[in-house]
């Protein structure tokens, strides 16, 4: 049964949270940039290397590295192929996470709340994200995490929350699903599964959550 606080927000036992805009920034240009030194040139490359015709196969895990690399070789001019291939493999290194998330998580975590991420990413993060400290912390706080890559599924669709509520044993009504974008809040509500648009501000969520 979900409980309710007087002009809070739900109160559950459990928190599915987004990655990407949510726990962290996620700014195509910046991480272009920090390879090519040119502001027109990573303008144009991040539209590359970020595109989404190859970011929406690796979250669903239909796509590899080494083809996206070739893709991209195709399209850069020459002597940015180095780069922005750098771009490409390292990106998962330049993701500042939003100020105030950290001490939200740990706060909820405290308080004996289940944590669970829940992420439209790819196989590669997945296996490289720990190689990084500040990732690692961060999503070290979790009892579960879900990549969509790996499993070859990908939110909207039910399917994704169901295998998350399944894997960890959670029922819909027990969990507030926390993301950016309203279509993944739409799929996560027709389970059931209580929600909350994250719009970049960590102050406003904390309000929401009465923390």
């Amino acid at each position: 049964m979900v409980k309710y606080r007087q002009g809070s927000g739900i109160l559950t036992e459990n928190y599915i949270f987004d990655f990407g805009r949510v726990l962290v920034e996620f700014d195509e240009y910046a991480m272009t940039a920090e390879y090519v030194h040119n502001e027109t040139a990573a303008e144009q490359i991040s539209k590359i290397v970020f595109d989404r015709a190859y970011w929406n196969r690796l979250d669903d895990g239909s796509i590899t590295d080494e083809q996206v690399l070739a893709g991209i070789a195709d399209r850069v001019p020459v002597e940015y192929c180095d780069a922005a291939r750098a771009a490409y493999l390292n990106w998962h290194k330049h993701l500042p996470i939003i100020s105030g998330m950290p001490e939200i998580l740990r706060q909820l975590k405290a308080m004996g709340k289940g944590l669970y991420l829940l992420s439209n990413i790819s196989e590669g993060f997945a296996l490289h994200y720990a190689e990084v400290p500040e990732l690692k912390e961060i999503l070290g706080l979790f009892d579960g995490l879900v990549f969509s890559g790996p499993i070859r599924m990908v939110k909207p669709n039910a399917e994704i929350f169901e295998y998350l509520l399944n894997q960890y044993g959670l029922s819909p009504e027990t969990c507030t699903f926390i993301d950016d974008s309203p279509k993944n809040i739409a799929g996560a509500k027709a389970l059931g599964i209580n929600t909350y648009l994250f719009d970049g501000n960590a102050e406003k969520l904390r309000n929401f959550l009465k923390l």
